[in-house]
Parts: C-alpha cells; structure tokens; sequence
C-alpha cells in the first residue's frame, strides 16, 4: 500500500505486481518429492510443485511417466523471487541436491523419467546452468563426466495431488523411502559437508 501511494505521489502509474514478478525455474533430480523440501526452507522461494516436464505426451499420468512411454522427466518447478534469491542460488541448491554423474537415474529409481536435469525457461537461465554445470565439471570434484542435461523448458504439468508436498503430508513413509533409498548416504558421500544445501 505505502508503495502504491509513493507510485501516486510521483506522478507513477506503476502498480504493485509490476514492482515485484516472481520468476520460474524447473529441475529434475530423481524423485520429485525429494526436491521440493530443499527448495521450500530458502527465502524468497514462492512455491514448489512436483510434476512433469520433457516429454511428447500430452497430460501424462505418473504411471505413465515412470512406465517410460512418455519421455517426460519427474521435476520440481519452483516459483521465486528473484530480488530475494537468485537463479544461481536455486542451481546451488540442485546440484548438491542430486547424483550429478548418474545418467541412469538417480539414487534407488532408475530410468529416464527419473533422468536428472535443468530445463531453462530463458537464455539467461540457459548461460547461467551451463555455466554452473562447466565450473562443476571443471573443478575436478567427480571423477567421472558430468550426465546432468540442460534443456529448455517445456510444458510443465502438475503431477497428481496426492504427489504434493508429500513429504509434508506423509512425513513418516517419505522418511522411510528417502533412507532406503540411501540418497542421504549418497549425498554426503558426493558432497560432503555441502550435501543437501
């Protein structure tokens, strides 16, 4: 409101949503409901939705998708505001967050639906994971190359409502299949002290 009538003050016609656009940014990392929660604890993080993203099938199915006839990856697409967090703060947080040389899957869940991935919604976001993705390579942390795909960004579809904030809404069988998994234990064994930040 105090902005609006500063706006008014000085002759302005801006209005309030123009003064703040949140931004969208979509990452693949295996299971979706283990990329929300990292994403969820950061400032200036709006929302966080699990879904689809990458395929040729229109309105796909999560049986669908993890049956693989679809080419759609699990992903996470992440509403921010840029002016509190940055895109290269969000690619920070996915890195650590996933196996960035299995081009298998990720952790337990094989297959190319849980592919891990930086699906780029402008050129901005495609020089910025590019160029994190270099420095990673680059720094000679992994023995291996790295198999994380950029790609730009296609339709996003909202995974089923029972997928949302899972973690938050069955805390006790999300727990359970995170450490059976062993993400965790993969995580710190990759990223050390860094895991999951």
């Amino acid at each position: 409101m105090k902005l609006r009538i500063i706006a008014f003050a000085l002759g302005a016609t801006l209005s309030l949503p123009a003064l703040a656009q949140d931004a969208v940014a979509t990452f693949a990392g295996g299971c979706f409901w283990c990329m929300e929660p990292p994403y969820d604890k950061l400032d200036g993080v709006k929302s966080t939705v699990s879904g689809y993203m990458g395929g040729h099938v229109d309105n796909p199915t999560y049986k669908q998708v993890v049956g693989g006839s679809t080419g759609h990856a699990e992903v996470v697409q992440v509403t921010y505001d840029p002016d509190v967090v940055s895109y290269e703060q969000l690619l920070h947080v996915f890195w650590r967050n996933i196996d960035p040389v299995d081009g298998g899957g990720q952790f337990c869940d094989r297959g190319d639906s849980y592919r891990s991935a930086i699906f780029a919604h402008s050129e901005t976001q495609q020089r910025a994971a590019e160029a994190s993705k270099q420095a990673l390579e680059d720094s000679g942390r992994f023995d291996a190359t790295i198999a994380t795909e950029i790609q730009a960004a296609k339709t996003f579809y909202p995974a089923e409502d029972y997928h949302q904030d899972y973690y938050q809404n069955n805390p006790l069988r999300y727990r359970y299949y995170r450490a059976s998994c062993r993400r965790d234990a993969r995580l710190e064994a990759l990223w050390g002290a860094e895991a999951g930040s």
